[in-house]
């Protein structure tokens, strides 16, 4: 259960007041007895010096024992006391509580303890059980004299009063305690308020300026300790605000440094512990769960960034770079730059930078394969066109037949060779973002007919039938038309090519919504499904040696991928070993 400080100071004052006061309670209350019986001591004391003064002109001998006892009886009934006289050889004449034939049957009272000690000293005194009154008393005696007569004169008061004022005293003393103790308590709240205001108001506005309020300040004026502390947490709040804003602002800064960055960053502490990935990494990595105050293992589980950050933690200088792959979402190949964070030559963390390289490396190999197919290609008709070339300088030339084939040999290499580089300087064009098209709606059906036109000759050669299956209502295209023309032609080509004498072959065109579907279907030799994936890459082919010994350049797909995509449609093929295969794209409308 909370305690708030008011009534912990409440608490503290009642619990010293209440300490105080029943010390000195229990003190009073201790020494009461004692106290009241030395003040009826002193009062007595007081009053056996009257009564000495008042029986100096009484002589024992020449009175009798009733006058002496009425004037025993008479100081009894102003003092409010037992009185006695006592003669010096103990003879009782006079006691206000007997009768005066009583007093004849009363023992000698020289023995007592007070007569005694009155004998000895002038005044004697003693608590003890009267044997006559059969009560316990407080006795005081005193000596008296008058011209040579002596005699002693006895005062007492019953031990029971004694102990009646002692209860009434104390029980004065516990109200008067009570009423302190009450007044103490309110004292005590009321001023546990005012000490705790200004402490309250402080702990308020401190949870304020912890929520980010700092326009709240402390109004106390007091000088004291409290007002110093007003002071201090005032200029505190202050200096906080200045410094929560510099870093706000320096976050503000970083955060959009990091978010407008497309590399990967990750920062870890000394321990090894991520303390920040930023979302290119997060990308990157396919990281959804949290991540801070573990290890990249176990954020990433790539056992080549958590050795690449265990080494980087123990580097002085320096920056350690490596390269790495990754497998999920997707193969990437990253490159990561770790350097450590150093602060007067201790390590306290380091800081990854990750760049993603897979499209450099992919680039790098296609430049690799191109220039290798390139240079293959290039280099068999080339080969050819000089060693005929060479056999007929070396006097084939005479031999009209041969230097007639030797000739054509030539002539079709060449047109090989210059049908290679045209390919290549069209998708050259078209990847360089170069290639200027004329767009404008198209006839669809027209310009598949004035390509089919173009290869009736081949298809008629292999008895081929080739259908075309476009409505008359089909909405135009919006294409580059000579393009599109380049398109067609090379997918009727191949579907010419590669279906066997007496095959078929069916153009068609489908409406779909914003794009017209266009599919080459034939029942050709068909394609297996391990080369579906890449058969639109440049110089790939399924049957190396049918396809070069077709003509084939092996980049005519990959052309009609990149003038498609220019065109803003798609590409892509179905095909069943030995059953044929259909080449679909798509292109919007006008």
């Amino acid at each position: 259960m909370r305690i708030n400080i008011q009534h912990k100071i409440t608490f503290i004052f009642i619990t010293t007041s209440a300490t105080i006061l029943l010390g000195v309670f229990f003190y009073l209350r201790v020494n009461l007895k004692e106290y009241t019986y030395n003040r009826i001591k002193i009062n007595v004391t007081k009053q056996i010096k009257l009564c000495k003064s008042y029986l100096t002109d009484i002589t024992l001998k020449n009175s009798s024992s009733y006058y002496l006892d009425d004037i025993a009886d008479t100081i009894s009934s102003d003092l409010d006391l037992r009185v006695t006289i006592i003669g010096i050889d103990g003879t009782v004449y006079g006691d206000s509580e007997l009768k005066a034939d009583e007093l004849i049957n009363i023992e000698n009272h020289i023995y007592r303890p007070e007569v005694q000690q009155a004998l000895l000293s002038g005044i004697g005194e003693s608590r003890r059980f009267s044997t006559t009154i059969k009560k316990d008393f407080i006795y005081i005696a005193s000596i008296f004299r008058n011209n040579d007569t002596r005699g002693i004169i006895r005062l007492s008061i019953p031990l029971l009063e004694v102990e009646l004022i002692s209860n009434r005293l104390k029980k004065l003393l516990l109200i008067s305690f009570l009423v302190a103790f009450a007044i103490t308590i309110l004292i005590s709240f009321l001023s546990s308020i005012f000490i705790s205001k200004p402490i309250r108001e402080i702990s308020l506005i401190s949870k304020e300026i912890a929520q980010g309020n700092f326009s709240k300040k402390i109004f106390i004026t007091s000088d004291d300790e409290i007002g110093d502390l007003a002071k201090s947490f005032n200029f505190m709040s202050e200096q906080i605000r200045l410094r929560v804003q510099k870093i706000t602002a320096n976050k503000s800064r970083l955060e959009a440094v990091l978010l407008s960055m497309f590399e990967g960053v990750m920062v870890i502490d000394f321990k090894g512990v991520v303390l920040l990935m930023n979302q290119p990494l997060k990308n990157f990595l396919c990281v959804k769960e949290e991540f801070e105050g573990k290890r990249p293992l176990e954020v990433i589980r790539n056992i080549e960034i958590q050795e690449i950050a265990d080494k980087v933690l123990k580097l002085k200088k320096g920056v350690k770079s490596c390269e790495i792959s990754i497998l999920v979402p997707e193969e990437k190949i990253l490159l990561v730059n770790a350097a450590p964070i150093l602060r007067e030559g201790k390590s306290e963390g380091a800081v990854l930078v990750f760049h993603d390289i897979t499209n450099l490396r992919r680039l790098e190999n296609i430049r690799q394969d191109f220039v290798a197919n390139v240079s293959h290609e290039l280099r068999t008709p080339v080969s050819s066109i000089k060693g005929y070339a060479e056999t007929l300088l070396d006097g084939a030339l005479g031999d009209k037949e041969n230097a007639k084939e030797f000739l054509k040999i030539i002539h079709s290499d060449s047109d090989r060779l210059a049908k290679l580089i045209n390919d290549l300087l069209d998708l050259s064009r078209i990847e360089s973002d170069k290639l200027n098209l004329a767009l404008k709606p198209c006839v669809l059906d027209l310009v598949v007919r004035r390509v089919v036109s173009g290869l009736e000759i081949q298809a008629k050669a292999k008895l081929l039938t080739i259908n075309i299956n476009i409505p008359k209502n089909i909405s135009r295209i919006k294409a580059d038309e000579n393009r599109i023309a380049q398109v067609l032609l090379n997918l009727i080509d191949n579907a010419v090519k590669y279906t066997n004498d007496q095959g078929k072959i069916l153009i068609s065109a489908t409406d779909q919504g914003e794009f017209i579907l266009v599919d080459v279907s034939d029942t050709g030799i068909g394609i297996p499904e391990k080369d579906i994936s890449r058969l639109f890459e440049r110089f790939y082919r399924v049957d190396k040696a049918r396809s070069r010994e077709l003509g084939g350049t092996g980049l005519g797909l990959s052309i009609v991928k990149h003038i498609v995509s220019v065109h803003h449609g798609k590409v892509s093929v179905q095909s069943v070993l030995g059953q044929g295969s259909t080449f679909s794209f798509t292109i919007p409308k006008a």
